[in-house]
């Protein structure tokens, strides 16, 4: 059996039974809640590795039970919803969810997703090294790799790709990133962004048309993978 625990938070009686045998099939351990309520006190009493939260609950938003998840609990959270608008999306991700699948999704991608997530549970940010395939993050002495070769980065492009590297499988909206990198103020500069993450694929990417590692999350930010 996997030890990692999974919280499914869903009201409908349906999807919760796909998930709990698309999950157990793959050797996970299923809580189980209806409810927004409910679904904060199991998180509470049993604290899983990773939450899949549905949007539209009966007794509170799942946005809501969101913000309340993230004032303590500091793991996955991938939020399910039917919604697929950029505002809905980008108000979860703001709010601290990890990822966002829409209904209906295929049990392969939500598997993947699932153990992206995971393995950033699993990963400690405070490490001075990160590895992605021939690419190597040297953050303490500030050196990026690629097939042994240094890779010139500015200090805003390495600034950049630690902050994708550090949240691998997360999409980071727009503002996020920009806040992070140019301060509060910079949250409308997209186009600005989308000029440096250009140039950072230039550099880090076989081919730039076809990346690798960083993934564009259409009008709602960016993944690295």
């Amino acid at each position: 059996m996997n030890k990692a625990e999974i919280l499914i938070i869903d009201d409908e009686p349906q999807i919760r039974k796909l998930l709990e045998i698309t999950l157990e099939s793959n050797d996970y351990k299923v809580w189980q809640a209806e409810t927004g309520k409910e679904g904060i006190i199991l998180a509470a009493n049993h604290p899983p590795e990773l939450i899949l939260l549905d949007i539209g609950l009966p007794d509170k938003s799942g946005h809501e039970v969101l913000k309340e998840l993230r004032t303590w609990y500091n793991k996955s959270i991938i939020i399910l919803s039917v919604q697929n608008n950029e505002t809905d999306i980008v108000s979860a991700l703001d709010n601290g969810a990890t990822d966002y699948l829409t209904k209906p999704f295929r049990s392969a991608e939500l598997l993947a997703r699932i153990r992206s997530a995971i393995r950033r549970n699993q990963s400690a940010n405070t490490d001075n090294k990160i590895i992605c395939g021939d690419l190597e993050i040297d953050i303490t002495a500030r050196v990026v790799t690629k097939s042994n070769e240094v890779m010139k980065l500015t200090a805003t492009e390495f600034n950049l790709l630690v902050l994708l590297a550090k949240n691998e499988g997360r999409v980071l909206t727009h503002q996020f990133i920009l806040k992070e990198i140019w301060g509060v103020g910079s949250q409308t500069e997209t186009q600005y962004l989308r000029v440096f993450v250009g140039t950072l694929r230039k550099k880090i990417e076989t081919n730039p048309n076809q990346p690798l590692h960083i993934f564009t999350e259409s009008g709602v930010g960016y993944r690295f993978v």
